[in-house]
């Protein structure tokens, strides 16, 4: 008997539904998840490219972090992209960076000064936190901030440390930014900041363990709670405070200064930190609190602790803040806002007078108490009101919380972000009212008064120098009503062998140069400037110095012998000696590099005479006549010479020119096309003031036929190198300024084969071995201002 094996149905071509739905799914989420990811990705590059455009506007980086987030995340494709699940797990991110944030602002900050008498910024910050608080509790009562289970005292003092607090991260990065941290004004500022900040982070640690936020149902449970937290926060301060500086101190010595940390240390230390900013939780308390009161009392000093805050502040600038604000953006609904009703712009504008009111007021009554004017006093409460990170996460985390409803968190949001971008404005207002209150010292000839006595320093390596210095002496003299102040100042090598030589004065601790040759060399120079002082000195004061020192330390021994004579021009010698025959020997590389040293950081203009076989150094009487040509074509550096120069005129033996190289650009030589860095307006505004500068010279000196003019319209480069070369023979001395030109179409390619990069591009081609011409030349560079505020130093003082 046979048996048939049932037949199959026909199986269907394709995938099964469920099969379908599975790869729809599968599809569904990496599409989802990639479309994630480009958000997130694109929220850190748009805000550093944000960044960039704002920083004409001198916009900290919270600000571009907080724009991209925002507008980024209520975009309706990528806030779809974000489910619950999506944001749950950047809740979770969000609650880990700011527990980093708060431990890091703790551990830079000294708990301390709390038990110390308040210093000065102390009062202020203090005046300015009362005032606020103050203001708070009387004002939102009555506004219905919370929602109907919020309970009201809570909410309102929750509220008024929120809006009494500062972000000193933010407050002390843009005053650093700024450059006017190191002013007395920015030094107060900065302080005042960290201690609103410590302050008001421990308000809101002891206001958790005393006031819970969350809902207990007896009072015994309550009063239960409440003891285990405060237990679990002294066990964590006592072991951060006495038992960590053990371990810490064994894990920097066991890493010395100069050795890469070990591994297993780093790792340890991370888990010894970790466990620390635990320990509170474990009782229930605040996982934010406790980190930042662990950090408050682990030891700031030590390279751990240096470590760790440098790389976590490197990683929640880096990571952290962009995904703060996108995150803050997927949780705000601004179409919640009810802009309609009078209610939600009321509750609004009375955040924004509590937060400039009453810092503002109690800034002012703080510091006026302590005899500072209220105008600045007005501008440090304006920046107290500035507000950071952990503020705009408060005003979040209280909405998801259910304590206040999302007009109110909207509201709060945005008054914070105010509060931050209005700070650099009142920075600029501050370096605005310095510069009118603070004199500014520029340190050079052009902004001298001409019936200020003038000050040099005229430095010289030796005897050799002796008579191209007094030469230089004799033509800065200018008018005999101007007067010129001169310290002669001998550069000396302090050599092993002429160490050995130094004895210490009897009484002092001042140490005696007893090497004969160098006590005769220096009596030698006293002799000789002393001798034309007596001869045809007047209105000359002569002063000597020395500064006696390495060629590492010279140069920092004559910016201090010029700051402490506050001298405007520093004369300084050439570092190669004249020889018989009119070249130069090879240098000393020493003197080179304390010439190249002063040219970088002197306090003021500064000239360097070259001298060549022209006769300079033969000397210069009312009956000879010496001839003298100054090369302008334009630049700061060229007006400083143009200063000079104006000096020099009034010498009776010299004949002084002034040649004036200007472009000619319809030359059929003209270069077409120069790569210039400068820009339009930089360009116009550089040949405005030469063109000034110029005009009031020639009024002064050149109308009235008390100095010669000539003018040269030149196509490039090499037409002012065949000028400079029809030179030779003309003029005793030439001088040129060293740089500082816009226009660089007459001097562009002069410098591709400098022998002396610090003589500029003209100055070197006078003055190099290879050029027949033979005049000596007088480099001159006017007063650098850098890291100054157009003027202003960094260290102005207006309080």
């Amino acid at each position: 008997m046979s048996s048939k094996s049932p037949r199959r149905p026909p199986q269907p071509h394709g995938p099964s539904p469920s099969h379908r739905q599975c790869l729809k799914f599968v599809a569904t989420s990496m599409m989802s998840g990639f479309g994630k990811f480009v958000a997130i990705i694109s929220a850190f590059l748009l805000s550093r490219i944000l960044h960039h455009f704002l920083k004409p506007f001198s916009q900290p980086q919270i600000t571009s972090d907080f724009l991209i987030g925002m507008v980024l995340a209520t975009i309706p494709v990528v806030h779809e992209t974000f489910g619950d699940v999506s944001v749950m797990n950047l809740d979770n991110i969000v609650d880990f960076g700011m527990i980093l944030y708060t431990f890091v602002l703790g551990l830079e900050m000294d708990p301390y000064v709390i038990f110390k008498v308040p210093s000065r910024p102390a009062i202020v910050a203090y005046a300015g936190m009362l005032s606020t608080c103050i203001l708070t509790c009387l004002l939102t009562p009555w506004l219905h901030y919370g929602t109907k289970d919020t309970n009201m005292i809570t909410l309102t003092i929750s509220l008024s440390i929120t809006l009494s607090g500062s972000g000193s991260h933010v407050l002390t990065r843009l005053i650093t930014n700024l450059k006017i941290g190191k002013s007395d004004i920015g030094k107060l500022a900065v302080v005042a900041g960290v201690h609103s900040d410590m302050i008001t982070m421990f308000f809101y640690s002891m206001l958790f363990a005393f006031i819970p936020l969350e809902k207990i149902s007896s009072t015994k449970r309550e009063i239960k709670h409440v003891v285990k937290m405060i237990l679990g926060v002294l066990i964590q301060s006592i072991i951060a405070a006495k038992v960590s500086p053990f371990f810490f101190n064994w894990i920097n010595n066991e890493n010395p200064e100069g050795k890469a940390l070990k591994g297993s240390h780093l790792v340890l230390s991370m888990a010894f930190m970790a466990v620390i900013c635990s320990c509170a939780t474990w009782f229930g308390y605040n996982p934010f609190f406790s980190a930042f009161l662990a950090g408050l009392f682990l030891p700031t000093e030590g390279r751990i602790s240096k470590w760790a805050i440098s790389k976590i502040n490197y990683l929640l600038s880096l990571l952290f803040y962009p995904l703060l604000f996108f995150w803050v953006g997927l949780k705000i609904d601004f179409s919640d806002f009810q802009g309609g009703q009078i209610g939600t712009w009321g509750r609004f504008f009375v955040l924004i007078f509590i937060v400039v009111v009453g810092k503002v007021f109690g800034t002012i009554c703080g510091g006026v108490l302590l005899g500072f004017r209220w105008p600045e006093l007005a501008a440090i409460g304006m920046l107290l009101t500035a507000k950071g990170h952990f503020h705009v996460y408060l005003a979040v985390h209280a909405f998801r919380s259910e304590r206040i409803e999302m007009p109110t968190c909207i509201s709060m949001v945005i008054v914070i972000f105010l509060s931050i971008v209005h700070t650099p404005f009142i920075v600029k207002h501050i370096i605005r009212r310095a510069r009118a209150l603070v004199p500014v010292h520029r340190m050079n000839l052009q902004c001298l008064d001409p019936k200020t006595e003038l000050k040099i320093l005229l430095c010289v390596q030796g005897s050799h120098n002796l008579p191209s210095a007094i030469n230089l002496l004799a033509i800065s003299r200018g008018r005999p009503s101007q007067g010129l102040n001169v310290y002669v100042t001998d550069m000396v090598e302090l050599s092993d062998k002429l160490a050995s030589t130094l004895e210490k004065e009897e009484g002092t601790n001042n140490m005696v140069l007893t090497d004969k040759s160098v006590i005769e060399m220096r009596e030698q120079i006293t002799q000789a400037f002393q001798a034309y002082v007596d001869e045809d000195g007047t209105g000359i004061t002569l002063g000597r110095s020395h500064a006696l020192a390495t060629f590492n330390g010279m140069s920092r021994e004559l910016i201090v012998l010029a700051e402490d004579y506050m001298v405007s021009l520093i004369l300084l010698p050439f570092h190669k000696r004249l020889n018989p025959d009119g070249t130069h020997d090879s240098g000393s590389l020493g003197f080179r590099y304390v010439n190249r040293k002063l040219l970088r950081h002197a306090p003021c203009s500064i000239g360097i005479l070259v001298e060549r076989g022209s006769g300079f150094a033969d000397g210069i009487s009312k009956s000879s006549e010496c001839k003298v040509a100054i090369i302008f074509i334009g630049g700061k550096d060229d007006r400083e010479a143009l200063s000079y120069a104006g000096r020099v005129a009034w010498h009776p033996g010299v004949k002084l020119t002034v040649i004036r190289f200007l472009v000619d650009k319809n030359s059929e030589n003209a270069p077409r096309r120069v790569s210039n860095r400068a820009s339009t307006a930089e360009e116009e505004e550089e040949m405005k003031l030469d063109d000034e500068s110029f005009a009031d010279f020639y009024e002064k000196y050149v109308a009235g036929g008390k100095v010669a003019y000539t003018e040269k319209h030149l196509a490039n480069s090499s037409e002012t190198y065949t000028n400079l070369k029809s030179l030779k023979g003309q003029y005793t001395l030439i001088i040129v300024g060293r740089g500082g030109r816009v226009n660089t179409i007459l001097t562009l390619g002069l410098n591709d084969w400098q022998q002396c990069p610090e003589l500029g591009s003209v100055g070197d081609v006078l003055s190099g071995s290879g050029f027949e011409c033979e005049s000596s030349v007088l480099i001159i560079q006017q007063h650098r201002l850098k890291g100054q505020l157009d003027g202003l130093s960094d260290d102005f003082s207006i309080m």
